[in-house]
């Protein structure tokens, strides 16, 4: 499996580098909580998340970068990071990237679970951006938190669909699988 994340505008300000989750502290993240996940979870997400950076390319979760501002070269980018994402191709793939990020890869529609986050907002899908952020961190954090690792798209949704009502949307020929997730209301986390 290959959890594709994207980076955090907001970074830890460091002097000296540090693991990739130390410096990305934006609300995706803050939802995620890598600190507080078990060793399992982290050795799974260890294996599977790629960060695609503006400045490093495809990182790993530990691996160390100096926090940054950088604004994506989409071309630049493509350069570093295609060649290793290619090479993980067949695995199922959770892209939680926004636009701009998965403008660098194209990930194959056929393995592929694009995760798009609304709102129900009188009886409608409303799209959302801050709790989208905090929701894709949470779908990661299940995923990771997981007993079994989910080998399809169906398998990523059952497992979402524990915390949240989701729907998938299977692919075709120009799209990949797309897993709807209904962010919860700021009320209802408390």
């Amino acid at each position: 499996m290959l959890i594709l994340l994207p980076p955090s505008e907001r970074k830890a300000a460091t002097t000296v580098a540090a693991p990739a989750m130390a410096v990305y502290e934006g609300v995706l993240y803050e939802a995620l909580s890598w600190a507080t996940l078990s060793k399992s979870a982290k050795a799974k997400g260890e294996k599977s998340i790629k960060i695609i950076s503006a400045k490093y390319g495809a990182i790993g979760p530990s691996e160390k970068i100096k926090s940054y501002k950088a604004k994506i070269d989409n071309k630049k980018i493509a350069r570093k990071v295609v060649p290793e994402l290619d090479s993980r191709s067949s695995e199922l793939i959770v892209d939680c990237r926004s636009s701009t990020y998965q403008g660098v890869w194209e990930a194959p529609f056929e393995n592929t679970v694009e995760v798009r986050v609304f709102q129900n907002v009188n009886g409608a899908k409303k799209v959302i951006t801050h709790m989208s952020k905090k929701t894709r961190g949470e779908v990661v954090r299940l995923i990771l938190t997981n007993s079994t690792i989910p080998k399809t798209p169906r398998d990523v949704r059952d497992i979402v669909n524990k915390k949240y009502s989701c729907a998938l949307i299977k692919n075709d020929d120009f799209r990949p699988w797309v897993l709807e997730v209904i962010a919860k209301e700021p009320s209802e986390y408390l």
